[in-house]
């Protein structure tokens, strides 16, 4: 193979000096960058992110360094966003649905490990005392500490806790209370002050392998001791108070007798959250509510926006319909105007205290639906804006699609005698279905999920009485993810629980959308027969 060929085969020419420099440089750049962020990220902890920015890198390495990588070069930046903001969450949910992620499992284990071998307590031989803190120019604490005896004694870091009194060498006088006004170094600092300082309690007063004394509370010190104990070999945490073993079950230490120490850590738990979405008693009962409303909810909505727009795109396909344009243009408003102004518009016009239409309604008749508090009416409320958002969708698609009906096989079908109705169900419909088929499925996936309106005008309410988490009557599936995953309350924030589902809803809305090929593939065998 020649060099010509080889220069066609790689699409690009000879490169020049200056442009190969300038590309080993840019690299250099990038090299230097990720290394000083991945460093940072591993001393902090953040292992995913570290792994997501090496790949990033690795790619852009072998995109701008090899030469049967140079068309990619155009695409780099859109490829790295791709990695970072559409593949890496995508496996991250994957992960998370497999943990116990959530509200008491926020942290890794290096994380929690640490916090609860904070924590303190107060031995039956500890003694106790009053407290008043003295702080020197470069930061350090001291302690003035009286005990129930009335004895006092000077404590600081590092240090043997010395019995003192006021007025002795280095010591000032006493005040009123008995606190000596100054010590030498050190400048005494009130105790509401202190009390803003939040690294003070976690200070140890006195020497180590000697009884030290900590911070307790505003107005006591006591010679504290650590209470949990881990030991990695075994993987427990002993309660040195009294002698009970936690063991580590799925990301939370428990004792035998169903004890837990907190916090928890993120820890994988296998198809658990799977297991509680099909067989949870607290989640059973509303998730079956949801569900079944997930399905009605879109495929009505199809239906009547599919069936209204398809009308008016008939009515308009005459000729000599009056006024055709002036109407046409009216018709589209709803279309026009963006979906978040209409959906927060028809909150307010069906507000049941205050709306216009229900204003009139009573004004009418006496008596208006309770749009945002029984749940029928709360459902039929959320059809009805969705139809409003939809129909002029189908009004356009349904009329493009008859104007490409040749119109000599309706006049044949007029000349055999064909009624109306019998020209609509056996030629329109059917014709019409193989171009607008695939955008109805289509328009099925996207209210399936169609968090937007459910959750603008009326957050999926009114709530499921004697649900265990935050769900409501008009909730589909999305917005029950988005209450368990971001809105506390009930059980708290469930990430785990949260993707589990969101891998679910990934499966059905798949499931759905495969089905497109079926019946486009069925639309089109009935179109060949018309």
């Amino acid at each position: 193979m020649n060099k010509s060929s080889k220069k066609k085969q790689t699409g690009m020419g000879e490169e020049s000096f200056f442009s190969k420099l300038s590309r080993f440089i840019l690299i250099l750049v990038l090299d230097a960058g990720a290394i000083w962020f991945i460093q940072n990220a591993v001393s902090k902890g953040f292992t995913q992110m570290v792994g997501v920015l090496a790949v990033i890198t690795l790619m852009l390495n072998v995109i701008f360094l090899h030469p049967r990588a140079y068309p990619f070069r155009w695409m780099a930046i859109g490829l790295s966003f791709l990695v970072l903001f559409t593949i890496y969450p995508m496996l991250f949910t994957i992960y998370v649905a497999f943990t116990n992620y959530g509200d008491g499992h926020l942290l890794t284990k290096e994380q929690a490990i640490p916090l609860i071998e904070k924590t303190t307590y107060l031995p039956e031989a500890g003694k106790s005392y009053k407290w008043t803190a003295f702080k020197s120019d470069s930061g350090d604490y001291a302690l003035w500490l009286v005990n129930a005896e009335n004895e006092s004694f000077l404590a600081k870091p590092g240090e043997s806790i010395i019995p003192a009194q006021p007025g002795e060498p280095g010591i000032g006088e006493a005040d009123s209370s008995g606190i000596p006004t100054s010590i030498d170094g050190y400048t005494r600092i009130n105790a509401l002050v202190a009390a803003t300082d939040k690294n003070l309690p976690n200070i140890r007063f006195g020497l180590e392998g000697e009884q030290a004394v900590q911070i307790r509370t505003q107005n006591e010190a006591a010679e504290l001791e650590i209470l949990y104990k881990y030991d990695p070999e075994t993987d427990t945490i002993t309660d040195q108070s009294n002698g009970d073993v936690y063991e580590n079950k799925d990301g939370t230490f428990t004792s035998q007798f169903g004890k837990t120490i907190k916090p928890g850590f993120r820890a994988v738990i296998g198809l658990k959250n799977f297991q509680d979405f099909a067989t949870s008693p607290a989640l059973r009962g509303p998730l079956v509510q949801i569900m079944t409303w997930n399905f009605i909810f879109p495929t009505v909505s199809v239906l009547s926006t599919f069936a209204l727009g398809l009308a008016i795109a008939i009515m308009f396909n005459d000729k000599d319909f009056p006024l055709k344009k002036l109407i046409r243009s009216l018709l589209l408003i709803p279309y026009t105007v963006p979906g978040l102004i209409s959906i927060i518009m028809w909150r307010g016009l069906l507000n049941s205290e205050f709306g216009i239409i229900n204003r009139y309604l009573e004004a009418l008749f006496g008596w208006a639906p309770p749009w945002t508090v029984e749940p029928f009416w709360a459902q039929v409320a959320i059809l009805i804006v969705n139809f409003w958002l939809g129909y002029p969708y189908f009004m356009l698609i349904t009329s493009g699609a008859l104007q490409s009906i040749p119109s000599d096989i309706y006049e044949a079908a007029m000349i055999d005698g064909a009624t109306p109705w019998q020209r609509f169900q056996k030629i329109t419909l059917p014709l019409l279905l193989v171009a607008v088929g695939p955008l109805l499925i289509a328009s099925y996936v996207y209210n399936f999920n169609n968090f937007n309106l459910i959750y603008l005008f009326i957050q999926g309410g009114p709530p499921i009485v004697g649900a265990a988490t935050q769900a409501g009557h008009t909730d589909i599936l999305i917005s029950y993810v988005y209450k368990l995953a971001f809105e506390s309350g009930g059980r708290g924030v469930q990430y785990g629980l949260a993707s589990a589902i969101s891998i679910i809803v990934f499966f059905i809305v798949g499931s759905i959308t495969l089905l497109q090929y079926r019946f486009t593939n069925m639309w089109e065998e009935v179109s060949e027969n018309v």
